[in-house]
């Protein structure tokens, strides 16, 4: 029996050395690590990556105001009217606040979550690096016919990737060949987005991933590394990191109660731009506010230029459930700006009826079919009708 035992774990630690190896070798997290990633449910990923800091600043808080409290009885939700909180149970939801002109009106918390948890956005992070994309251009400091190339020349390819501007990569149109086919189980994690989700370099993963599927600006679909090419391009011309930026230009002109966090491929790297932006809810609503105001909390400091919000809320080509999408911004409804992350994260701007929702959830990958059916909800919620 001794003996069996030393083989079995004579036989797991050669596995381990060979997966730590493999690990290494594609820069991913080491093995257990990495199981870890990808089983853990979307609101526990924060901590499992490494991360940068987005600090508050708490002398400048500009606190929250309640407005009348509302209740929502019951939803029209997949062709169906359920209690609001059944809605809430069978979308998974950790977190959900209603803001009416500036006030929060309901705010709820759900399995064990609260006011002060840091959620994940997953791509509501692509809104985030936009709005830093949208403040350098108009400081000048770039322009969205520049070519990514031209600012980051070493990852020339000598081929049409070469030839992808910043307007490209705003609209889903570069027609670099890394699809978001998000794996469901561990047979899927060596999909490239899956790798370039783990990855500790992401510099490394981009230079083994520029094959061209479409030439540029001929084919939009929406694809993640789009945003981690403008992430790319912000780190390069500011010379700091996305999330010291993020702090300065967003976080702190917003009045955000809370640090954030967003995640790096390792100590001193890149942000996953993409993704992976960590927040609590009520902040996450402070920049839904900023936007349909054009303001911040903070000495009425704007995050965004008129330019650029027209650009964000202008639809400019059509994407998944057959909704626009401009400069990292959905549109299903007309006049209305989404923020959407996977596992069912949404930030809702409904400029018109002065609301903001936030919906933060853990909806498994499987389920991201359910986005318009949710999205049907936060209309209702918004225009009142429920």
């Amino acid at each position: 029996m001794l003996k069996l035992i030393r083989r079995i774990v004579v036989v797991l630690l050669v596995i381990y050395l060979a997966l730590f190896g493999l690990t290494k070798a594609i820069r991913y997290p080491e093995p257990i690590a990495a199981i870890k990633l990808g089983l853990a449910p979307a609101s526990k990923t924060p901590d499992l990556m490494p991360f940068n800091y987005i600090v508050a600043a708490p002398s400048t808080f500009a606190p929250w105001k309640s407005g009348n409290s509302e209740t929502v009885q019951s939803v029209k939700y997949d062709g169906k009217r359920i209690t609001f909180d059944e809605f809430l149970t069978k979308t998974n939801t950790n977190a959900f606040i209603i803001v009416r002109d500036g006030k929060i009106t309901y705010e709820s918390y759900l399995n064990g979550k609260t006011e002060s948890s840091i959620l994940p956005s997953y791509s509501v992070a692509k809104t985030m690096t936009s709005l830093l994309i949208g403040q350098l251009i108009a400081e000048g400091k770039i322009k969205e016919t520049d070519t990514f190339v031209s600012i980051l020349p070493e990852f020339m390819a000598g081929t049409s990737f070469d030839k992808i501007t910043i307007r490209d990569l705003l609209d889903m149109n570069s027609g670099i060949g890394v699809s978001d086919n998000y794996p469901s189980g561990p047979s899927g994690w060596g999909v490239a987005i899956a790798q370039m989700y783990a990855s500790t370099d992401i510099n490394w993963w981009l230079m083994h991933n520029r094959k061209m599927r479409e030439e540029p600006g001929t084919f939009p679909e929406y694809r993640s590394v789009n945003t981690q090419l403008l992430g790319m391009i912000i780190q390069k011309v500011t010379g700091r990191n996305l999330s010291d930026e993020f702090t300065d230009r967003i976080w702190q002109r917003v009045g955000a109660d809370h640090d954030a966090t967003w995640n790096i491929d390792h100590k001193g790297g890149l942000e996953k731009a993409f993704c992976c932006f960590n927040a609590t809810a009520r902040d996450y609503a402070r920049i839904g506010l900023a936007l349909i105001s054009n303001q911040g909390q903070i000495k009425q400091s704007a995050i965004t230029s008129q330019a650029w919000m027209a650009r964000l809320s202008t639809p400019v080509v059509t994407l998944d459930y057959g909704w626009g999408y401009s400069a990292q911004m959905w549109h299903p409804y007309p006049g209305i700006n989404l923020m959407l992350g996977l596992h069912g994260q949404y930030i809702y701007q409904d400029k018109a009826n002065k609301t903001v929702i936030v919906k933060l959830s853990d909806l498994p990958t499987s389920s991201d079919g359910i986005t318009p059916k949710i999205a049907s909800v936060l209309k209702q919620i918004a225009e009142k009708n429920y």
